[in-house]
């Protein structure tokens, strides 16, 4: 039994590491914006997409394709604030939701009229690998999504606290009015906060290409996630989302093996009543 137990607790560490991803560019959105982006799903679909083309059009397998999507994710993003949500929003955050809201419900329609609703899959060479501890078994695409996602996540936390824009966006994220006064572009931070939290989406996709679907209505289910990953280690924060999102990929993992692949997915929706019952801070209480 406890064999069984351990290699679920693993392989929910493996895909909470993606979901960590998927949370740390929701929870970098609302730490500066203050907002809850609704188009987080829609455009972490896109990425998918995006991966699942170059491989079967180009070739080019998704871990090569993942710079280049986050570059992408981050352009995209900082456009999309530019051009759309900071335009129309008026400076008044219950517009950004109606826009980001808006913005989700044309993509994935639009998504839906040109690529269909079927689920497409990548199979890549080596991609039922694994490695075997003893009894143990690690799906290799797993194991790389792992180490990357928290190489990733490092990456971005070190920068946001050691770089002088690290420093800017935590200036906005901490007192906006304040930034202003000292001469720094509230707007344009917005616009590379957002950015960056799309590009988060952007690797997250490439690596849940290895070993996942896609189709117009899978943010659906990631969305899900991400907003239970960040209520439970607190609103805005970066830890919160690393250590929320392996607690909800073990929880998902280890119901999953006790009460079936379908009934495993009510850990989730649980996790978020009882965090909101008994710690609606969070563990974490949004601290970056």
């Amino acid at each position: 039994m406890w064999e069984f137990l351990v290699s679920a607790v693993i392989n929910g560490l493996m895909s909470g590491a993606i979901y960590v991803l998927v949370a740390l560019g929701l929870t970098l959105i609302y730490g500066v914006l203050h907002i809850i982006n609704f188009a987080h799903g829609s455009l972490l679909m896109l990425g998918m997409y995006a991966a699942f083309f170059a491989w079967s059009m180009l070739g080019i397998s998704p871990y090569v394709t993942l710079p280049f999507a986050c570059l992408g994710g981050f352009v995209l993003g900082y456009l999309l604030y530019r051009g759309v949500i900071g335009r129309f929003s008026a400076g008044k955050d219950e517009n950004i939701l109606l826009i980001t809201l808006g913005l989700a419900i044309i993509i994935e329609n639009l998504s839906l009229f040109f690529f269909a609703s079927d689920t497409r899959t990548i199979s890549m060479p080596g991609g039922d690998d694994i490695i075997i501890i003893g009894w143990l078994m690690i799906s290799v695409p797993k194991l790389i999504s792992f180490v990357a996602a928290l190489v990733l996540c490092a990456g971005l936390s070190l920068y946001i606290s050691r770089s002088d824009l690290g420093k800017a966006i935590r200036a906005v994220a901490k007192e906006r009015q304040g930034a202003r006064v000292v001469g720094i572009n509230v707007e344009r931070i917005y616009a590379i906060s957002y950015g960056l939290g799309i590009a988060c989406l952007g690797a997250a996709a490439c690596l849940l290409m290895t070993s996942f679907y896609v189709s117009p209505a899978v943010g659906h289910a990631f969305v899900l996630v991400a907003f239970t990953t960040v209520v439970l280690g607190g609103m805005g924060s970066f830890v919160g989302a690393l250590v929320g999102g392996l607690i909800i990929g073990v929880a998902e993992s280890v119901s999953g093996a006790f009460l079936g692949e379908q009934l495993g997915q009510i850990a989730i929706p649980l996790i978020f009543v009882l965090i909101l019952l008994f710690r609606p801070t969070g563990l974490f209480r949004g601290s970056q």
